[in-house]
């Protein structure tokens, strides 16, 4: 590559970025106005700046458009599942029978938007979490804004070593240490112990959401339990099975977050009536109308759907392998700039398992879900013409916005703009670098809306990096990936999965502007922490 990494090209390599944050954060602007506009000014840099012609351009946006469809194949059966589920009125049932695990408000948001967020997130991933979690939360009386703010935060936590470990693979592979099992067990001791940090850090921000120092005093006890079993015991897991080490503490801590709730400390009648977090008003303006005879159980059922089909398809071997092998991809040829930055050709781009993709579990659940209730006269005549009407109004929208960021993302890195945003970073700032390198990782995750592609688009320049200044490249992997894990907060993509799903679509930016300031505390702080233990220390 003979880019010329300067102040100038770096300065406008981030220009694309800029522009959609200022647009987003500063202005509010809708996802939907906002990513065409990114992508443009993406287009414009790399055909002005970086030299990439127009087939070149062309060619990344059809990507770009591709790849978007691996992100609307959850959209898409995840709004349905949620129409399913509305039109059966199972939220209002599953609201009521919460009291049953516990009457503690908090300890039922951290349930939802904590437990069975992760839980998700430790078998699905991309972006479920979020686009699931937010209408169980609005169905307990959270309001629309938290209800995608909480998973969206609580959730990260699983994302390197979620979906049993896709982004750590695409990591560890990346970086060419496959073969080598010390420097994976160092890496993913570092990684984990980085993402622990986040975990605690988004369970003390929940209650401080939900009620400032009040809250925080009744939930601590909750949360440092949570945070062990997740955080800590991810940490422990990681050092024996990579593949399951979320998964398996996601499982522990539904079992402790129902046990805690029989604790003297929960099991008690507790909520903060002046909570921002909470509108109970029109939580309980649907007292009334509701399937009476319907158990917590039915309404919860195409859940239940979406856990088992995805534990028996992805957990055993066999099925996963069989219904894995049937792959769509499309053929791109090389692409070179003026500057020498090469895209190379693939046989088969970014390849789709249908069979094996969490929109697949997700529709499969609201077929299931939505059959189990008309059978049982839960849903009425023109129930599901009315699902799909509500279902095709909200997917619209999302997926102008899905396209356009995923394709301003291929556009980028396909054009030698990303590339020239990470080395500018790793030449300026010598080894203290390190400090940096899970902004590079969180800015990956931003970019292409998934903690994998980050690995994928920066694995490599993280051990070419650590190697080049000659340090130890366990810790400055770990941070990248746990920066992506933190950077997942911010995805565009994830934002805009629940905002569609809560029926707020076009307050991204606002939603953006809250977790924004967090996300970027967290990798900081994990900054610091690399530059204390690689260059003051040592």
């Amino acid at each position: 590559m003979n880019i010329p990494v300067n102040a100038f090209t770096w300065i406008m390599a981030a220009v694309p970025i800029l522009v959609l944050l200022v647009l987003m954060v500063k202005f509010q602007m809708g996802a939907v106005k906002a990513a065409p506009i990114g992508l443009f000014t993406a287009a414009v840099s790399a055909m002005i700046i970086f030299k990439a012609g127009l087939p070149h351009i062309g060619m990344e946006a059809v990507k770009g458009v591709w790849s978007a469809l691996a992100v609307l194949i959850v959209v898409w059966p995840a709004i349905l599942l949620y129409e399913v589920v509305n039109e059966a009125k199972a939220f209002q049932v599953f609201r009521k029978s919460m009291g049953q695990f516990t009457k503690n408000e908090l300890l039922q948001i951290m349930l939802l938007g904590w437990v069975f967020a992760s839980f998700l997130q430790g078998i699905t991933g991309f972006g479920v979490p979020v686009a699931v979690g937010a209408p169980l939360l609005i169905g307990i009386g959270v309001k629309p804004f938290w209800a995608v703010i909480i998973p969206l935060l609580l959730s990260t936590w699983g994302n390197t070593f979620g979906t049993l470990a896709a982004a750590w693979d695409a990591l560890i592979i990346q970086a060419n240490i496959l073969d080598d099992p010390q420097a994976i067990a160092q890496t993913a001791m570092w990684a984990t112990a980085f993402i622990w940090i986040w975990n605690f850090a988004t369970g003390v921000t929940l209650c401080w959401f939900y009620g400032k120092g009040r809250a925080l005093k009744k939930g601590l006890p909750a949360v440092l339990v949570l945070s062990l079993v997740q955080g800590g015991g991810q940490m422990l897991v990681g050092q024996m099975n990579t593949t399951l080490c979320c998964f398996v503490p996601c499982c522990i801590s539904l079992i402790a977050v129902i046990l805690l709730g029989r604790t003297p400390l929960y099991r008690d009648t507790w909520a903060l009536e002046d909570s921002p977090v909470m509108d109970r008003r029109a939580a309980s303006g649907e007292e009334g109308d509701y399937p009476r005879d319907m158990s917590m159980h039915q309404a919860f059922l195409p859940y239940y759907a979406l856990t088992l089909i995805t534990l028996f398809v992805l957990l055993i071997s066999p099925v996963k392998n069989f219904l894995g092998q049937f792959k769509v991809g499309f053929a791109f040829p090389e692409m070179v700039t003026g500057y020498g930055f090469v895209d190379e050709a693939t046989e088969k781009f970014s390849p789709i398992a249908p069979f094996t993709h969490a929109g697949m579990f997700l529709l499969v659940s609201a077929g299931i879900g939505f059959l189990y209730f008309k059978g049982h006269g839960w849903i009425a005549e023109g129930g599901d013409r009315a699902v799909w009407r509500r279902t095709v109004k909200k997917t619209v929208p999302s997926s102008i916005a899905v396209i356009c960021f995923v394709a301003m993302s291929k556009v980028m890195s396909g054009t030698g703009q990303t590339t020239v945003l990470a080395q500018g970073i790793a030449g300026m700032m010598g080894q203290a670098y390190v400090a940096l390198a899970p902004i590079v990782g969180l800015l990956g995750s931003f970019m292409t809306s998934s903690n994998m592609a980050s690995n994928i688009l920066f694995g490599g320049f993280q051990m070419t990096t650590a190697n080049f200044l000659g340090m130890e490249a366990a810790p400055i992997l770990g941070a990248q990936t746990a920066g992506g894990a933190i950077g997942s907060a911010i995805c565009p993509g994830n934002i805009i999965l629940g905002t569609t799903t809560a029926g707020i679509m076009g307050n991204e930016g606002l939603i953006l502007r809250k977790v924004l300031p967090l996300s970027l505390i967290a990798a900081a702080i994990v900054g610091c922490i690399m530059y204390i233990s690689c260059i003051v220390l040592v």
